[in-house]
């Protein structure tokens, strides 16, 4: 019959939403014979006789093959008189493209905000010596005098020290309104704290977040006898360097440097409760080890930074 002009029409089916007729087309399309007659209809109408007659197959097994491609709408069918008085099946094509969509799983995007703290902005703090504090400069009040944590200079230091207690900071809460919290990072230069240095000298160095202890880690030393890189030269007597830690509260459990230290997980730190993220880092009197802690800030040590928490986070709703 006549020849028509190609359209370039598509059908987009969707394996959720058309589960129906995707099934249909899949199984129109799992023929040879139906995919010939398909070809032949690309750019022309013809009736059900002169398709058989071109696919060389019998008219009533090309009925069948029409039939399964109009279920599955890829073709349509008008009846029209023909010639000789009866009644003839015209057949089109209905599509130039077919297009299946599969289900496309958006990954969960963790977002994430970064806080600074510089050491010597602690809120709160019970020391005992040894104990002290420096800028890069000087020292400031007098060594092991726990009062010189009081001094209003304290803000400018970049390291302190004590034997034994803690020291506490508050972060301010800068979770996005309508967020939930996936996990927290913290990370500091730290180590151990022993008469001017001592390379075996183990302490127990505990981290509490909201008040709720997340673990323990514990350093292996006091690190002296060679500069640090950032130490300013004129502090020579004890000492010089930390370790870079990673304390990470996860969705499951808390860890340091991936090494799990306890069950404790971001749920328990009820981070949505408060305008402000309290962080206490200290040496408990009862530790196994009470080897005291050295916490570096951007002008000490090996590392140009003071504390740094990370917070990730997901939108509701994502």
């Amino acid at each position: 019959m006549e020849d028509i002009e190609l359209t370039n029409r598509a059908l987009t089916l969707s394996n959720i939403k058309d589960t129906g007729q995707l099934r249909l087309v899949l199984k129109a399309l799992d023929s040879d014979n139906r995919l010939r007659i398909l070809d032949y209809l690309s750019n022309k109408v013809a009736t059900l006789s002169e398709i058989a007659a071109v696919m060389e197959l019998p008219i009533s097994t090309t009925a069948l093959h029409i039939d399964t491609l109009k279920e599955a709408g890829l073709i349509s069918i008008q009846h029209k008189p023909s010639t000789r008085g009866g009644i003839q099946k015209v057949c089109a094509r209905m599509y130039d493209r077919i297009e299946v969509r599969l289900p496309v799983v958006k990954p969960e995007r963790e977002q994430s905000v970064e806080l600074y703290m510089p050491i010597g902005k602690f809120i709160d703090c019970q020391v005992t010596p040894t104990c002290g504090l420096l800028t890069d400069t000087h020292i400031i009040g007098f060594l092991d005098d726990p009062a010189s944590f009081y001094e209003p200079e304290t803000a400018n230091a970049s390291l302190l020290w004590f034997h034994q207690g803690y020291v506490e900071y508050r972060f301010p809460n800068r979770l996005p309104a309508n967020t939930t919290a996936k996990s927290l990072r913290l990370s500091m230069e730290i180590c151990s704290e022993a008469p001017l240095y001592n390379l075996d000298w183990p302490s127990d160095i505990t981290l509490w977040i909201n008040g709720v202890e997340v673990g323990t880690w514990t350093s292996p030393a006091d690190f002296g006898g060679e500069p640090g890189r950032l130490t300013p030269a004129w502090w020579t007597r004890g000492t010089q360097y930390g370790l870079l830690k990673f304390w990470h509260v996860s969705e499951q459990l808390s860890e340091v440097d991936g090494m799990k230290i306890s069950a404790v997980n971001i749920h328990d730190l009820k981070l949505k409760k408060s305008p402000f993220i309290s962080i206490r880092i200290g040496v408990k009197a009862d530790a196994q080890h009470v080897g005291g802690l050295n916490l570096f800030g951007s002008k000490f040590g090996n590392y140009p930074q003071d504390l740094v928490l990370s917070l990730g986070y997901r939108t509701l709703g994502n």
